[in-house]
């Protein structure tokens, strides 16, 4: 039985991990950098988000399948994931705890006119967002972030806290396996240096079983686990149905469920435009 890592702490920013990204936030956007892996996802996870809520969606609107959708981008990073879902049509906010991240993430949108409007970033942590936006969004994406937080647990409350129910939950992380060990940190890290060495700890890892776990626990139902593949001889992602080592979740959270301690402690829900006007483009929040 794999054993899942919990730390004791309040918040599930890992100050261990946010050092490891310090250094590389001005590299978000350069595609054959650190980051040329993430850029290359691009092509699997944004059209498993956009297709997914699109067979849940009534209302599609033609070069915008996304409109009327607000999606919040856990560990948007340079803002990677944020830019094409926000072109999709969709409403994104983009949070990341490491203010030059955002920053980079701010400057990089600030090229496309299209984004403006689109697209709004904040230097935060997920519990802090949550307490100004329960159940605010339809859905919420975390790509190559869970393997990095300090509690996944206490991570996916907060992510249930911020879905409208019956909101989706999009999650693309790395298997806690033997296979995954060798591929993602000895081949990817020591040997190709396809990410900067010391990017992944294996033991942060988590494999689908124990996830789905935590994900019921918290009042969600998986509806999708599919494996993915890299290739680093052409910088490209494919699906599999493995998911020894990298694998896709797609989660929704219950419409009716019991109210649980941890919910009933973050207060009554704010509307939309209390939200509107206490969280700004680029804002910090502030508790």
């Amino acid at each position: 039985m794999t054993t899942v890592m919990y730390s004791t702490s309040k918040t599930t920013v890992e100050p261990g991990e946010m050092k490891k990204f310090q250094a590389l936030s001005q590299n978000w956007w350069d595609r054959n950098g650190e980051f040329a892996a993430l850029h290359a996802l691009n092509d699997l996870r944004v059209p498993f988000i956009r297709d997914t809520l699109l067979t849940n969606s009534e209302k599609q609107q033609l070069g915008c399948p996304l409109h009327g959708l607000r999606i919040l981008d856990i560990g948007c990073g340079g803002g990677l994931l944020s830019e094409p879902l926000g072109r999709l049509g969709a409403m994104v906010t983009g949070i990341d705890p490491l203010n030059d991240n955002i920053r980079t993430a701010e400057m990089h949108k600030s090229f496309d006119p299209v984004l403006q409007e689109q697209v709004q970033y904040a230097a935060c942590s997920l519990e802090e967002m949550a307490d100004e936006a329960t159940g605010m969004f339809d859905a919420v994406v975390a790509s190559e972030v869970v393997e990095h937080v300090g509690d996944v647990e206490m991570f996916i409350k907060y992510a249930a806290q911020v879905l409208k129910p019956g909101g989706s939950l999009f999650i693309t992380t790395i298997n806690k396996t033997f296979l995954s060990y060798i591929l993602a940190i000895v081949t990817a890290e020591k040997i190709l240096r396809i990410v900067p060495n010391g990017t992944h700890e294996w033991e942060r890892f988590i494999n689908p079983d124990d996830l789905e776990k935590l994900l019921v626990s918290s009042g969600f139902t998986v509806e999708t686990i599919n494996g993915m593949l890299y290739n680093p001889l052409f910088d490209s992602w494919s699906w599999i149905n493995n998911a020894g080592v990298n694998y896709a979740l797609h989660a929704v959270k219950n419409k009716i469920e019991e109210q649980s301690d941890f919910m009933s402690e973050t207060g009554d829900r704010k509307d939309n435009d209390t939200y509107q006007s206490e969280f700004s483009v680029g804002s910090t929040v502030k508790l």
